[in-house]
C-alpha cells in the first residue's frame, strides 16, 4: 500500500526511550541537545513581532510563486547590509524552510536515482530529503586535523555520470567549520569539470564565533549555485516559518533555474501573506537575537574549555561557528550507549556522533545555547564520568 521511499524505521531509538524513563522518574534533565531558541531564555521584541503579523495587506490575497516583492526586498536588503551584496531581489525564491528549499533545488536537479555529493559528518536531515525526492545520495567525508577540511580526493572519486551536485553546509553544522576561500575555489573547479551545481546550507553562517562576516556563497557565480537560508536561524525565529533560496552563476544558467524553480514554487504556493508582510520586521529583531546568542555561546565554550583541563579523557574540536561543538571521547563503548549512560546516571542529554554521521564512535555533539548555569552543571557532570 506505501512507497517504498517511505519505508524508514520508525520506532523510537533507545536514547529516547531512555530519555522518557529518566524524565517519567522525576528527575530534571540537563539538556545539552537543546536547538530551539525560544527554549533558550532570549529576549524577543515581543510587541513588534506580534504587530509585524497584523498586517491589513495580508487579508488580500495576491500570490507571487517568488514571494511578495516587500519580502523579498526585505531579504534582499539583508544580503546588502550585512553582506555587502545588492540586487539580489530577482534571484530569489522564497520558502517556507530550508527543507522545502532543499526540496525544490533536489527536484529541479535530478531524476529519479541522480546523485548529489554531500558532506560527511554532517546534519541529519539530507536522508529523508533524499528519499522523498528519489534521489541517491553519496558522501564525502570532512577530514580533521587542527581544523575540518574538505576531501577532495574522495570527491573525485565519488562522482559519477549521475552526479548533479555538491551540497556543502557553510558553516558545518555540527562542526562549525566554514568552507575556506581555497577550498570553494577547488570546489568550483570541481564544479565546473563535472558540470555539477552547488547547493550551500548557510543557516548559521552570521555566527562566527570571531564575529567577523564570511563570504555567502550567494555572492559565487563560477558555477551554479543555489544558497538556502532562512529566518529559523538569522533571527532565532524558526516558528514563522520563512527561508528562501538564492540562485547565482552564469546567467543563462541563473535564468533557467529560476524559470524552473518558479514554476515549482507556483504550484505549492506554500507561503502564506501574512508572514511575507512582516518579514521586514521580522529581519529587523536579528541583531538583537544575534548578539544574545553569540554572546550565550561564547560564554558557554568558554566555561568548556575552562573545565577541560581538569581531566584527560576527552578534548573538544575546533569550531569556528554556528551553535553545536564536538567532543572527542575515550571509545570504551559506542556513543550511543555513551549518551544512555550520560543520561540514566548524570541526567545529561547528549547527542552521540552516530546522528549526525561521524565515521566511528568516539564523539559527542553538546550544544552552546543551552542556559549558562545548566551548562556548566552538565559538563562538570560529563566530564566527572568520563574520568571514571
Amino acid at each position: 500500500m506505501f512507497s517504498d521511499r517511505t519505508n524508514w524505521k520508525l520506532t523510537r531509538n533507545r536514547l529516547t526511550e531512555a530519555l522518557e524513563q529518566v524524565k517519567s522518574s522525576g528527575a530534571r534533565v540537563l539538556d545539552l541537545t537543546l536547538s530551539n531558541p525560544t527554549r533558550a531564555g532570549l529576549l524577543y521584541g515581543e510587541s513588534l513581532i506580534l504587530q509585524s503579523l497584523a498586517s491589513p495587506s495580508a487579508l488580500d490575497y495576491d500570490p507571487d510563486p517568488k514571494g511578495l516583492p516587500v519580502a523579498r526586498s526585505a531579504v534582499a536588503e539583508y544580503y546588502a547590509t550585512d553582506h555587502k551584496m545588492a540586487e539580489l531581489d530577482e534571484h530569489l525564491i522564497l520558502t517556507t524552510s530550508t527543507s522545502e528549499g532543499y526540496s525544490f533545488v533536489f527536484r529541479l536537479l535530478c531524476n529519479s536515482g541522480d546523485e548529489l555529493l554531500v558532506p560527511k559528518p554532517s546534519y541529519p536531515l539530507f536522508e529523508f530529503l533524499a528519499d522523498l525526492q528519489d534521489v541517491k545520495l553519496i558522501p564525502y567525508p570532512l577530514i580533521y586535523d587542527h581544523g575540518w577540511q574538505m576531501d577532495f580526493p574522495s570527491l573525485e572519486k565519488a562522482v559519477t555520470k549521475r552526479t548533479r551536485g555538491v551540497v556543502v553546509v557553510h558553516p558545518n553544522n555540527p562542526t562549525g567549520s566554514f568552507v575556506t576561500p581555497q577550498e570553494r575555489g577547488l570546489l568550483n573547479d570541481f564544479c565546473h569539470e563535472h558540470a555539477l551545481a552547488i547547493i550551500a546550507d548557510e543557516v548559521f553562517l552570521d555566527y562566527a564565533h570571531d564575529r567577523t562576516p564570511r563570504k555567502s556563497f550567494a555572492a559565487n557565480h563560477d558555477v551554479l549555485t543555489f544558497t538556502l537560508s532562512g529566518i529559523s536561524k538569522i533571527t532565532a525565529l524558526p516558528q514563522m516559518k520563512v527561508a528562501w533560496i538564492v540562485t547565482s552563476g552564469a546567467q543563462s544558467k541563473v535564468d533557467a533555474a529560476q524559470a524552473r524553480l518558479e514554476v515549482i514554487a507556483d504550484t505549492f504556493l506554500s507561503m502564506n501573506a501574512p508572514i511575507q508582510w512582516a518579514l521586514p520586521s521580522l529581519l529587523q529583531q536579528r541583531q538583537g537575537i544575534q548578539q544574545q546568542l553569540l554572546d550565550r555561546v561564547l560564554a558557554n565554550l568558554a566555561e568548556l574549555d575552562r573545565q577541560l583541563p581538569t581531566q584527560k579523557a576527552c578534548e573538544r574540536l575546533c569550531v569556528e561557528a554556528g551553535w553545536y561543538v564536538v567532543l572527542r571521547v575515550p571509545v570504551t563503548q559506542t556513543d550511543e550507549e555513551l549518551a544512555i549512560d550520560l543520561l540514566r546516571r548524570e541526567s545529561v542529554l547528549v547527542h552521540p556522533g552516530h546522528f549526525y554521521d561521524f565515521p566511528a564512535d568516539g564523539y559527542l555533539v553538546l550544544s552552546l545555547i543551552t542556559d549558562k548555569l545548566d551548562f556548566a552543571d552538565a559538563i562538570a557532570r560529563v566530564l566527572k564520568m568520563l574520568n571514571l
